[in-house]
């Protein structure tokens, strides 16, 4: 076994690696970029080595400054992880080049399933099914559209090399072919430099059913099926294992084609062969087909893992180090069923816009397992994948594992950043995906209904006054001396409305408060606040900016009237942002007369425009922010010079 290896990623996938590494004894090499200087997979690590730039194509991606850093730290291997690297054959033969073992396939092996019209083409000879279409070297046109015709409309357009749904195209008429080739191929030649198509048939009702291979080389065995047909765009979502609805005929027909798949390329380590199913007739072992092989550990790897009782981690490094296979074929069986919710910061209302942000907040429940490549206190990059973890659950039966992904994911708490958080909640309520009546149109045509935003409860808004006015906890300061009947009102920021509450305190264990027509009457029991008799929900605070951890996360803002008073009778020469935000304006430049009340800037923020106002009378000294700037709360943005 190895002593030292280095993983040539960043993340959660580097932090899954050196989880099972370190408990094997193992020593394990980070390697950063400048934004992930501080990440938690460089923390993690034994040692770690700064190798360029934030850009991927500055750091991760520059394979002969990664296998130096492994040789200069005494490291023999490198995993590759998933992404950047991972599939690239002419980084595995540097890497073995170097004197060092590559945690992965051959070179050879990752070339021949490169590319998916020469892919297919084995499969064929190995005995493995594909889809009916035209995968050959002939990219004329009129050859293609004869092609289309030959297979029978609709048919698939996609771009040979890559993935991700880039090249791809659905045509449904013959008239369409011709466009969609051109914007397929110009798509596919922007994304991966290879303008080449292959041609497919299209299937009705598909479902995206991957198998989990694994081989040491010569022999392979295959752990059972997962079922990735909940996607967005291409993009996996939620993914299970087993398959809703399998049948015994059908895993041992697909497993066989994995195992075939591995073996006919001489596969060594862990790999996953994709495989499209028609499942307008239920699942039949005559309706799949070979898509492709990614020759990698998939980020989906942990469902197998649950169901197996098999770590794909320690398997890979127990391969590479020259070891058979840990089990045989019979020695394998599945137990139970698992679940993984991929979660996202991203807008899901704007289009699944990436977000960034600073994670003021994130804790994660006990009874499930979360990958994760960051902690509370990290930021979001824009440089990199927004994955924020992995919440991966385990149950008896499918039924159970489900209700377990619910509340998982209902107990989840993130602040700092907008996620999808509330829309995976909502696409384990969906009672086609809870029934197992699954393809990868299920999110396209339910996507109104499950993007649909929480509405705010009473009890939401009296859960972050509580905490802003600091009476969660009347042993803390809280601005009163007694705790005869005392009155206060604040206000709270939501969804672009300002929201009025009242309160009346009547003692250390109970408050009245008025939201409009409404009254809540929060209690506290054994240390516990209730409000109407319901629990009150989790609260995190980041400046003016206030989660309730309710409803997958409700966000308030709060400004403090007293601290208001408190900060005009302070500095009245800067003008701060009062919680993070957009600068959309700025009105006051250098050496200009202002009065007190002039409006010197707009900040955007909690999705409203707040006028930012000189304080008195003055002379403009400095403006310290332009229009577009993002600012965090506290930011300077206009400084008036000394009275």
């Amino acid at each position: 076994m190895f002593t030292k290896i280095l993983i040539a990623n960043r993340g959660e996938i580097a932090c899954r690696v050196m989880e099972t590494a370190q408990k094997m004894g193992v020593f394990c090499v980070a390697v950063y970029s400048d934004a992930d200087a501080s990440a938690k997979h460089v923390q993690k690590a034994d040692e770690a080595v700064h190798i360029g730039d934030s850009a991927p194509a500055e750091s991760y991606l520059k394979g002969d400054v990664i296998i130096q850093a492994a040789l200069d730290t005494g490291a023999q291997a490198i995993h590759p992880g998933y992404g950047f690297l991972s599939e690239n054959p002419d980084f595995v033969d540097a890497v073995e080049a170097a004197g060092l073992t590559f945690i992965g396939p051959s070179a050879d092996a990752i070339r021949k399933m490169g590319l998916k019209d020469a892919a297919k083409v084995l499969m064929e000879q190995a005995g493995v099914p594909v889809v009916p279409g035209y995968h050959g070297d002939n990219q004329d046109p009129e050859h293609l559209s004869g092609a289309a015709d030959t297979i029978g409309y609709p048919v698939l357009i996609k771009a040979v090399a890559g993935g991700g749904g880039k090249g791809m195209r659905l045509v449904e008429e013959p008239e369409d072919f011709t466009a969609a080739l051109d914007s397929a191929r110009g798509e596919a030649r922007t994304a991966f430099g290879n303008d080449a198509v292959l041609v497919e048939k299209f299937v009705a009702k598909p479902r995206h059913i991957e198998v989990q291979v694994f081989g040491d080389g010569t022999h392979a065995v295959h752990l059972f099926e997962r079922d990735c047909s909940l996607q967005r765009r291409h993009q996996k979502v939620i993914e299970e294992a087993p398959a809703p609805g399998m049948t015994p005929e059908m895993r041992e027909a697909m497993g066989l084609a994995g195992v075939r798949a591995a073996e006919a390329i001489g596969y060594k380590g862990a790999g996953t062969v994709e495989f499209i199913v028609d499942a307008s007739e239920g699942l039949r072992p005559d309706r799949f087909w070979f898509m492709e092989m990614n020759t990698r550990l998939q980020v989906e790897h942990p469902v197998s893992e649950a169901i197996t009782g098999v770590d794909l981690v320690e398997w890979q490094l127990r391969v590479a180090a020259g070891e058979t296979l840990p089990k045989q074929q019979q020695e394998l069986s599945i137990n139970g069923h698992a679940f993984e919710a991929r979660l996202y910061a991203e807008d899901v209302p704007k289009g699944f816009l990436p977000a960034t942000g600073t994670l003021t907040h994130l804790q994660f429940p006990s009874y499930c397992r979360a990958d994760s490549g960051v902690r509370a206190g990290d930021a979001i990059s824009p440089w990199y994948d927004p994955m924020v973890a992995k919440v991966i659950v385990h149950g008896p039966t499918r039924e159970v594992a489900l209700e377990s992904l619910h509340r998982a994911l209902k107990h989840t708490e993130v602040a700092g950043t907008v996620t999808n958080l509330a829309f995976l909640g909502a696409l384990t309520r969906h009672q086609g995906f809870a029934s197992g009546d699954v393809d990868t149109g299920l999110i396209g045509r339910d996507l109104d209904n499950l993007v649909q935003e929480a509405s705010v409860t009473s009890c939401s808004l009296v859960a972050a006054a509580m905490v802003a006015l600091k009476l969660d906890d009347p042993d803390e300061e809280s601005g009163f001396t007694l705790w005869a009947s005392l009155h206060r009102a604040v206000q709270l920021m939501q969804g672009g409305e300002v929201v009025d509450l009242d309160v009346q305190v009547e003692s250390p264990e109970r408050q009245i408060w008025q939201v409009g027509p409404e009254t809540v009457v929060a209690e506290r029991t054994n240390g516990r606040w209730s409000l109407d008799g319901t629990p009150m929900p989790n609260v995190a605070v980041s400046g003016s900016e206030i989660t309730v951890f309710d409803s997958y996360g409700q966000v308030f803002g709060f400004a403090d009237p007293l601290d208001r008073d408190t900060s005009a009778a302070g500095d009245t020469n800067v003008v701060e942002a009062p919680m993070p935000g957009l600068v959309k304006a700025v009105f006051a430049t250098a050496g200009d007369a202002v009065k007190e009340g002039d409006r010197l800037a707009i900040l955007e923020a909690m999705k409203m425009e707040h006028s930012l106002l000189a304080a008195r009378d003055g002379v403009v000294a400095e403006v310290l922010a332009e229009a577009g700037a993002q600012v965090e709360a506290g930011a300077a943005l206009v400084r008036l010079e000394e009275e």
